[in-house]
């Protein structure tokens, strides 16, 4: 009996040590959340964001995106989406835009998650905590790529086929990255070289973004259509410059940069605007 006694109060000591298990909070407070900590959906008062048309040479990707999203914000089935390629070209713009739009329409119709990578072993936990919700949300993981050694692809392939319990009807999961199977091709082009079956290694791996139903690939774009990006924003902005000088003034700017994309526009135009302010 003493035995028995003294195991009770070690098990409500560590009962007591150990931390509570996350609650969810009140989706009503905003309409985007960052999940930290493995422990709190933490609202974000205002969303970093542009308008769906200001975002310029993806037609394509915006109009299939939107389609998907809306889908899924109606209450029907959606593909999980994989954004990959080139840097600057919107990827992430075009989620958060997204977002913007659906709930522009039908406000409160959609939550954005954000999920940072670190944080991607924790994607199970954050799983089950909105399956305790009918709200439709649409976790975000922006970057996402794995180097060797790197194990949590293994976790997020079960995540996204939803193991044994399914994925919750009401998430869906996007992802942007430069690489279209999320693992540079030296580590692939390594399985390829090793171990008694390569082949199956090499398959392990890229799978990944199999689990994917929706792939969105960005290209770079040429200088006519940089150029187009660099006008939209500066009318934006109602910058007070004229076309020939704006264009010879961002191609010099697209020269020190060494490519040319939507994000190498916004910055010429963050630049150009604080030159014109200051004068």
């Amino acid at each position: 009996m003493e035995i028995l006694a003294v195991l009770t109060r070690i098990s409500d000591a560590l009962e007591r040590l150990s931390p509570p298990p996350p609650a969810l909070p009140d989706l009503s407070l905003a309409d985007a959340f960052v999940w930290e900590h493995a422990t709190t959906l933490r609202p974000v008062a205002r969303t970093a964001t542009v308008a769906l048309a200001d975002l310029l040479a993806i037609d394509l990707q915006k109009r299939v995106l939107y389609e998907n999203t809306r889908q899924f914000a109606r209450g029907f089935s959606a593909n999980n989406a994989l954004l990959w390629g080139a840097r600057g070209m919107g990827k992430s713009s075009i989620v958060k835009a997204v977002h913007r739009a659906i709930n522009e329409e039908t406000p409160g119709a959609l939550k954005l998650i954000e999920l940072h990578r670190e944080d991607l072993k924790t994607l199970g936990v954050l799983l089950s905590l909105l399956r305790e919700t009918s709200v439709r949300c649409l976790i975000f993981c922006d970057d996402l790529s794995f180097e060797t050694q790197d194990a949590d692809y293994k976790a997020l392939k079960s995540v996204l086929d939803g193991g044994i319990e399914g994925r919750p009807a009401n998430v869906l999961f996007y992802a942007t990255s430069n690489r279209r199977h999320l693992m540079p091709r030296e580590m692939i082009e390594n399985e390829q070289q090793r171990g008694v079956s390569p082949g199956e290694a090499v398959e392990e791996k890229v799978s990944l973004s199999d689990r994917f139903g929706l792939w969105l690939g960005f290209h770079n774009c040429d200088q006519a259509q940089y150029l187009n990006m660099v006008e939209n924003y500066a009318a934006a902005r109602d910058l007070r410059i004229d076309s020939a000088t704006l264009k010879s003034q961002a191609i010099a700017w697209a020269a020190t940069r060494g490519s040319r994309s939507g994000r190498v526009a916004f910055q010429f135009i963050e630049d150009a605007s604080g030159k014109i302010s200051s004068h």
